[in-house]
């Protein structure tokens, strides 16, 4: 038995602030101003400055892609492609060996060269292995000869293919991706997945949703991370949505629900201008992105996934893809009402006026990226040169959301922005657009009861309340006492997941396996 004492910031329904929690056996069993007899010879943990929260929610991420990622080599920090060309440089020396390299984080808009690396550069530091480098938004990459002559027959007639520079965009980027993927030892994968839940612990995370499913064979990707999820015995918690069009995919392996990105992506994304828009772009590209689906496939999908009882979540940037997501999620439920559904659209950032106003009368939320505030990598002079300052204006509007009743819930679309709670919470606090700004008491629930309510766990977690798993994160200082503009200096001090000290991920491979196959749990 533990007791806290100090800012106990319980974020429950009426955000209250204690002064005592006590946990025993991994619960909650109590909270509140005084602390009763009974407990009083319970261990005494003094928080002073520090404050007690709930454990962050990641609520999307491509776990597998991370972990992996976490892994290859990161270049979102260079300030040139130069400085690229150096890193890959290295990175080749120290993978001697190796078929195939993966590296991630290329932005034209933040390096001096305002370009793109290319494959004649990737080609002058890495002309005997393969290697792709994908671009910080997840959607493109750039590759060299060496994979392209490996590749080019079966891209060659896809949309998005540019052999003159290497960048593949759309479907000639999944196809590029599919075939990375399948060149993964899942034994690395495995251990490689290990590292990344601790990397997440170390930032207060206690829960991810990932989306699952880009490219393995039979999806087996999307098994495994099941089998991963079941496999932890720390407290971690993962939960899978299988990126996938065929609802059998996900009630095959007795999923609850499906979608996220890849497949179940309606457009891509602000930096390859294929985010689908209702008007065009100002720039020299011009166009209005892509749509990748029509309003009838969506339909189609969003019914029979909803009749069959599943959870919905479906990726959309643009707001003509925005549109399209609202549209088809009303169809279903028009077509078989559900209660509580919990369907979600996942980035929402370019919603319009009338999609708003379908997620408010149907109980849609929404889990976005606060992290592309401000982001570095696609910066605001670059979105207002492709959209116009009208637009600029209606992006990330959080606070819009929070008018309108909808459950927003803060994710990283890891790897492409890092898992970090605390940066989530200072873009939402001090966004530049003051209009859309959020209170330190929302952006706290965006990150933590509301992203348990996303995949119906808040029953057991979210908030410090009795009878709770005692998921619980001690910070630096408390969040509601400091200004503001101080939220992004806060630090997380201690991650504790039913009531213990988080222990990590890293095991024998071969065990851990063999306990998420064991394990009737269905935390996943």
């Amino acid at each position: 038995m533990k007791c806290y004492h100090g800012n106990i910031l319980t974020v429950d329904q009426q955000d209250r602030v204690c002064q005592y929690l006590v946990e025993d056996g991994g619960r909650i069993v109590y909270v509140g101003d005084t602390l009763p007899e009974k407990f009083a010879q319970a261990e005494r943990v003094e928080l002073g400055r520090r404050a007690l929260i709930p454990a962050f929610v990641d609520t999307h991420q491509h776990f597998a892609s991370f972990s992996t990622f976490q892994a290859g080599l990161n270049v979102m920090d260079a300030a040139s492609n130069e400085e690229i060309k150096d890193m890959i440089r290295d990175f080749v020396r120290r993978s001697a060996g190796k078929k195939t390299l993966i590296a991630f984080g290329a932005s034209p808009y933040s390096v001096r060269e305002r370009r793109l690396i290319s494959r004649e550069e990737l080609d002058s530091v890495c002309p005997d292995q393969e290697i792709m480098v994908v671009k910080y938004d997840g959607h493109a990459c750039i590759v060299n000869s060496r994979l392209l002559q490996k590749m080019d027959a079966k891209v060659k007639n896809l949309r998005g293919y540019h052999p003159d520079t290497g960048e593949m965009n759309q479907e000639a980027f999944f196809k590029f991706s599919d075939y990375i993927t399948n060149s993964l030892s899942l034994i690395e994968l495995f251990s490689n997945m290990q590292a990344a839940v601790d990397f997440e612990a170390g930032h207060g995370i206690g829960m991810v949703h990932t989306v699952s499913g880009v490219g393995f064979i039979a999806n087996l990707d999307i098994t495994f991370e099941k089998i991963f999820a079941k496999s932890l015995h720390n407290g971690f918690q993962i939960r899978v949505f299988p990126q996938s069009l065929n609802v059998k995919v996900a009630a095959s392996r007795h999923i609850p629900r499906i979608g996220g990105c890849f497949e179940c992506a309606l457009d891509g994304c602000f930096g390859s201008h294929d985010a689908a828009m209702n008007a065009p772009y100002i720039d020299a590209e011009g166009g209005q992105g892509v749509l990748y689906y029509t309003d009838e496939k969506v339909i189609d999908f969003c019914k029979a996934a909803n009749r069959a009882g599943l959870q919905i979540e479906m990726h959309a940037i643009g707001d003509q893809a925005f549109d399209q997501a609202t549209r088809a999620l009303k169809a279903a439920l028009d077509d078989h009402p559900r209660q509580d559904h919990r369907h979600g659209i996942i980035h929402d950032c370019l919603p319009t006026a009338a999609g708003i106003e379908i997620c408010r009368e149907y109980h849609i939320q929404m889990p976005v990226q606060s992290a592309f505030i401000n982001w570095k990598q696609e910066p605001d002079e670059y979105l207002a040169s492709i959209m116009g300052p009208e637009r600029l204006a209606r992006l990330n509007p959080l606070r819009t959301f929070r008018d309108n009743g909808i459950v927003v819930s803060f994710g990283s679309d890891a790897p492409c922005t890092s898992p970090d709670p605390i940066l989530w919470m200072d873009r939402a606090v001090n966004n530049p657009n003051r209009g859309q700004a959020v209170s330190v008491r929302d952006a706290l629930r965006m990150c933590t009861y509301n992203g348990c309510y996303a995949t119906f766990d808040e029953k057991d977690r979210g908030s410090l309340e009795t009878g709770k798993i005692a998921d619980l994160v001690i910070l630096s200082e408390n969040p509601y006492a400091i200004p503001a503009e101080n939220i992004g200096n806060l630090k997380v001090e201690k991650l504790i997941l039913a009531g213990k000290d988080y222990q990590s991920a890293k095991g024998a491979v071969i065990p851990g396996v063999i306990r998420g196959l064991t394990n009737g749990s269905k935390a996943y």
